[in-house]
């Protein structure tokens, strides 16, 4: 069953520098998509139903075994009309494409491009997808958006709480829907999810989320003229809901939290709220 996490008992503090002092270093929307066992065939349902054109771009890391060569650029590339390449050091990521981490690596993003390093042999677990959801917070702050699909452990449970704290947007696939849910039901588990649906739902979302404004890359200056005194209503609302006066907060901090809520909910006016 679909649903959405409940937003006021899962909220996460800011744990990183707030995006109104960095800005995401891509100017559209980068999408991070972690999966483990069944994770190719919760990736193929996700992709039969997102749109070829979202301005987004899309970078699966899938637990590979590190023996074998990986087909599942090929495989995935007969279920979308967006080109599916496989990643390489270097590789500058543009929108409208999918990115597949290459076996036996660790992946990152810094300055719009991937950087592929060899794994590393240690006595822990592998957590190709907690590190590069990490490094998608610090590169693309509000622009960063993570999903974890099936697959078991806990990896992309920190990867996501790390998006939410800096005011990015997670999902998790429903646990049901899931060959394997131990990934996901880490994540919403610790309050790291926004949104808990079944792949084809998470396509349809983001979908919605990619043409808010609150994904722009200056996403305070969207916002019309005409709505301040609607802000001014939000924040006298909330004042007499809570008693806690907003208006003493740093302007763009606070209309920033507020259209992250509006996209959450699919209000794109304030003067809907």
């Amino acid at each position: 069953m679909s649903r959405e996490i409940p937003l006021e008992s899962k909220e996460i503090p800011d744990q990183a520098p707030s995006p109104d002092e960095v800005g995401p270093e891509s100017p559209f929307p980068i999408v991070g998509i972690g999966a483990s066992a069944g994770g190719l065939e919760a990736f193929t349902q996700f992709l039969a139903r997102l749109p070829a054109e979202t301005g987004m771009a899309f970078v699966l890391v899938q637990h590979l075994d590190p023996r074998h060569e990986s087909r599942l650029t090929d495989l995935l590339a007969r279920g979308t009309r967006m080109p599916v390449v496989e990643a390489s050091q270097g590789l500058l990521v543009e929108p409208d494409q999918v990115y597949i981490i290459p076996p036996n690596t660790s992946m990152a993003i810094a300055e719009g491009l991937l950087h592929i390093t060899p794994r590393e042999e240690s006595p822990g677990p592998h957590l190709p997808v907690d590190h590069f959801l990490r490094s998608l917070a610090r590169a693309q702050q509000a622009q960063a958006i993570g999903v974890v699909l099936s697959g078991t452990g806990s990896d992309g449970t920190l990867g996501l709480i790390e998006i939410k704290s800096v005011g990015g947007i997670t999902f998790a696939q429903e646990p049901g829907s899931a060959r394997h849910g131990g990934m996901p039901q880490s994540a919403i588990g610790n309050g790291a999810v926004d949104f808990v649906l079944p792949p084809e739902g998470i396509a349809r979302r983001l979908a919605e989320i990619g043409i808010h404004p609150y994904l722009a890359r200056e996403p305070v200056e969207t916002m019309q003229p005409e709505s301040e005194d609607h802000f001014r209503s939000v924040l006298g609302a909330v004042k007499g809901a809570t008693g806690v006066d907003f208006s003493q907060y740093r302007d763009t901090t606070i209309r920033r939290r507020i259209l992250r809520r509006m996209a959450l909910h699919g209000q794109s006016s304030l003067a809907a709220l």
